[in-house]
């Protein structure tokens, strides 16, 4: 699988998902789906009102063909509002489905007092330990409690890319559906058949389809209110309309009939955002789950809008985390050029971005190139996360000497030295000790038993950040550096990266207590973490993102889970979340404004014939007709659900501005061509009905 398993394949329509959107959306004409929607479902029971009437009517011998239009109008608006969110239901059940795919019945090797059983891997209970090794599909979730190895996690993560998971550290948690690629590792199973991470994160993702934020039932019950509001308003109109006709002596035109008045009322609710909200808030979650984020509710999204205190690892935040190599200090005694060219010939076959940095350093500083003969002559030695060491071993020829050369870590090539017979100097201490205290990552480097000098690795500030966290600043979000390095060296990162603030050798105990102290404030605050050390501080934060690669604990601890295990995706997350709010807010102020319009197209329609001449006044469109102005704003009001779909699912375009620049924003596009869109439509509309014979 090439692309990652929460991704959607192609763009935000298919045929596939059109085809079972327009099933589902007939679907939901259950009452008790419709009730879900207030808004919407005082839509269908008027369509129903006026499908009484249009039965009643024909019963009698007259057929009102402008009844059954506004009949089935009505029914088209409820159909839409149910097809946006069918729409969006329906990428998240494509997702879900992809996911079961990956579930396949697999046997278990269980180690049981030494001895290895085969278990289906749908009978295995917590606690059990399995035994998995190269090409074994590891049969359940799990965390490593014995060895060392290459795990696949594209199944989950669609990542290429191997992942080291080892016991004993914050790399230990396997998932039920990755493949063990190299070495043997024993896994101890953490949850039970039917539990398992693959079953949650389908659950999960179905679940979402349904689930309504706080944020959601807020606005569903102003929207509500309002509805109820213009019911009463409209109930109060045809005895109005009877007394003026009994008053002024004209005859009853009609204008005010049932089907009229509730067209009047499904126009002027706010049907638009009624129809859309449920599918905006799905579409939220389908854009997380698209940059491999699944968050356990839609609370956790609206809280990533809203938070204004970010707490950032140092290292794979905001710096590389594959540090380059920047400096090579050599032993006493020794040329740098020598030291430069072992530490390159023990990188060519190391295709780490610290090997590459360490080759391109020595051809930089001493023009040291041409090394291919070379090369293919030795046997390379390849790093091994157990022994910490890589490099090459080049055979004695009539040029030169036998040649051994290591490099890694300081004690595994020291141990690699006095193995040999050689002594570790107190000057290379010093040095490894120096650039340690720096913050730096040293690698020293040895030939046969003498060693050489040491290679300082840097890690440098990622490209952009600096920029990223000043759009940030503008927005009103403070960023919070976390790092185990001494002040020293936090201060002149943080000063490099330009976050806001720092917490240095930073401990469990001190990240729990910053986050409580941002939240005593009243700030919202959010924070990325991978170890068991980390799962306090996350489920204390808002938004706890943990990473798929960390440790069970830290993977409950959170509320969104970043199955790329990428610490930068935090500030990814924070912008999902404000473009859901955004989004919200830009059509709810469009649903509104809407209602403007409306008032212009049909109060004049409805009392002309009572007061001749007093309402032509209101007919600022030219609408042709009484019966087309009704007709031209119910066609709009069910057309306009449908146009926005595709930008209820995409979201509105995210800007990193302040919050005034947002909602002058926000009025200037939504509130203003929600008043101006509607006036050039509804008098299109009026137009085209009147071509065309409708009324």
């Amino acid at each position: 699988m090439n692309t990652k398993i929460l991704k959607s394949k192609g763009g935000i329509f298919t045929a596939q998902i059109i085809k079972a959107a327009l099933w589902e959306a007939l679907k939901k004409f259950n009452p008790k789906v419709q009730l879900k929607n207030p808004v919407i479902f005082m839509v269908t029971i008027g369509a129903l009102f006026c499908t009484g009437i249009v039965v009643r009517d024909m019963l009698h011998g007259k057929v009102s063909g402008f009844t059954i239009q506004i009949t089935l109008w009505l029914y088209f608006t409820t159909f839409f509002a149910n097809f946006a969110e069918a729409i969006a239901e329906g990428r998240g059940k494509a997702r879900a489905d992809a996911l079961r795919q990956t579930k396949s019945n697999v046997f278990a090797r269980v180690l049981l007092n030494g001895v290895e059983s085969k278990v289906a891997a749908g009978e295995l209970k917590k606690g059990m330990i399995v035994v998995c090794e190269a090409g074994d599909q590891i049969p359940g979730d799990g965390e490593v409690v014995q060895g060392i190895a290459s795990v696949d996690e594209s199944a989950i993560t669609g990542e290429s890319a191997p992942v080291i998971r080892e016991s004993g550290g914050d790399r230990s948690a396997v998932t039920g559906g990755t493949k063990v690629i190299s070495d043997r590792i024993e896994i101890r199973i953490t949850a039970e058949s039917g539990n398992s991470f693959l079953d949650k994160m389908i659950s999960l993702i179905e679940g979402a389809v349904r689930a309504k934020t706080p944020n959601e039932i807020a606005l569903t019950i102003l929207l509500s209110i309002l509805s109820i509001v213009f019911l009463i308003a409209v109930m109060t109109i045809h005895p109005f309309a009877l007394y003026s006709e009994v008053q002024s002596g004209v005859a009853s035109t009609g204008a005010t009939s049932i089907p009229v008045l509730i067209a009047l009322l499904v126009c002027l609710i706010p049907t638009t955002i009624g129809g859309l909200l449920s599918a905006i808030g799905i579409s939220g979650m389908g854009r997380l789950m698209r940059a491999n984020v699944l968050a356990t509710s839609g609370r956790a999204i609206e809280a990533a809008g809203d938070i204004d205190v970010l707490l950032l690892d140092k290292t794979g935040t905001i710096t590389l985390g594959n540090r380059m190599a920047s400096e090579f200090i050599p032993a006493l005694g020794v040329d740098t050029w020598r030291l430069a060219d072992a530490a390159q010939l023990a990188s060519l076959a190391d295709e780490t971005p610290e090997g590459r940095s360490v080759v391109v350093l020595a051809k930089e500083k001493f023009n040291i190139r041409g090394r291919e003969m070379l090369a293919q002559q030795g046997r390379f030695v390849p790093f091994s996360a157990v022994t910490r060491i890589s490099g090459i071993d080049i055979p004695m020829n009539e040029d030169h000497p036998e040649r051994i050369i290591r490099k890694g870590a300081a004690e595994a090539i020291q141990n690699f030295v006095e193995t040999n017979g050689g002594k570790y100097p107190e000057e290379t201490k010093h040095s490894v000790e120096e650039i340690s205290r720096k913050g730096g990552t040293p690698l020293v480097v040895a030939e046969n038993n003498k060693v050489l000098g040491v290679i300082h690795l840097k890690d440098t500030v990622k490209r952009g950040l600096v920029e990223r966290f000043a759009d940030l600043r503008r927005m009103g979000i403070r960023t919070i550096m976390i790092t185990g390095d001494n002040a020293l060296t936090a201060a002149a990162i943080a000063a490099e990266a330009g976050v806001d603030d720092f917490i240095a050798q930073a401990t469990p105990e001190a990240k729990l207590k910053r986050i409580r102290e941002e939240q005593a404030k009243g700030h919202l605050v959010a924070m990325i973490g991978d170890g068991t050390n980390d799962a306090p501080a996350l489920a204390q934060a808002d938004v706890g993102v943990a990473m798929n690669s960390g440790t069970q604990v830290a993977r409950e601890a959170g509320n969104m889970l970043d199955l790329d295990s990428n610490p930068t995706k935090l500030i990814e997350i924070v912008e999902i979340g404000k473009q859901l709010l955004i989004t919200r807010g830009s059509l709810t102020t469009f649903s509104i404004a809407n209602d403007i319009s409306k008032y212009f197209a049909i109060l004049p329609a409805l009392f002309a014939g009572l007061f001749w001449g007093a309402t032509d006044a209101l007919n600022i469109m030219g609408l042709k007709s009484s019966e087309s102005a009704i007709l031209s704003a119910v066609i709009f009001n069910a057309l306009v659900i449908i146009a926005l779909v595709p930008l209820a699912l995409k979201g509105v375009a995210y800007r990193a501005v302040g919050a005034e620049k947002i909602v002058f924003r926000n009025l200037l596009i939504y509130g203003l061509g929600g008043i101006l869109t509607p006036f050039i439509a509804i008098k299109l509309i009026d137009t085209a009905i009147h071509a065309m014979g409708w009324v």
